[in-house]
């Protein structure tokens, strides 16, 4: 599976890249989208020889930041429409309550910067716009944030990418390629993970208690 995502960028280039940003940060759908991994490689593919005539790291980077402020656009004219109505449900894929939850408690924290701190974390990434909409953040403030947030995420990851291709010698560059794109991935994911195992061992821990608390009864 991992070596089929840098040939689907060098075969679709700016409409799979361009595809997966907007649909990641649009579309409620996408959270499990790799968004962070997927434009750092593109940026990194625009650095070698042999796509470098197919990649142009300016259109990249600026096409990069132009879907990913389209997709939060789309997302919070969801939230702000349909509200709540979407997310009732603990059992559903897409729509659990728990994703607006946690996009919740994180601008909560965070305040309205939590809109450009979104854009570097997982699943958050995809429900805070929504979340931004339900909770009637204004439109201009949002709107502004979100437009430093698209750029920060969207141009920096691309750019990010295509300077560390720069650093490698041009003869090296398919020897580190498979080792760059499972660095990517991981490092993207661990945050993902890292929640995922928080959050079950306190499941575990709530059963556990629930379960003593049973017994001494």
């Amino acid at each position: 599976m991992l070596p089929n995502l840098p040939q689907l960028i060098a075969t679709f280039t700016y409409v799979f890249v361009f595809g997966v940003v907007f649909v990641e940060t649009g579309l409620l759908v996408g959270f499990f989208l790799p968004g962070d991994s997927l434009l750092f490689m593109a940026g990194f593919l625009a650095s070698t020889p042999q796509l470098s005539d197919r990649l142009n790291i300016g259109l990249l980077a600026a096409g990069a930041a132009l879907f990913a402020i389209a997709g939060d656009q789309v997302a919070y004219q969801i939230g702000s429409r349909m509200g709540r109505r979407l997310f009732q449900s603990e059992t559903s894929f897409f729509f659990r309550r728990s994703h607006l939850a946690k996009a919740e408690a994180f601008y909560e924290r965070h305040g309205g910067k939590a809109v450009i701190l979104a854009r570097f974390m997982p699943i958050v990434r995809t429900f805070s716009a929504v979340a931004a909409g339900i909770g009637a953040m204004p439109f201009p403030r949002f709107l502004v944030y979100d437009i430093a947030g698209g750029i920060l995420w969207g141009a920096g990851m691309s750019v990010a990418g295509y300077f560390f291709g720069r650093l490698l010698p041009p003869e090296d560059v398919d020897k580190y390629l498979l080792p760059v794109i499972v660095l990517i991935i991981v490092v993207s994911l661990l945050p993902s993970v890292i929640h995922v195992w928080r959050e079950s061992g306190d499941e575990i821990m709530a059963w556990g208690r629930r379960r003593l608390g049973g017994s001494r009864a």
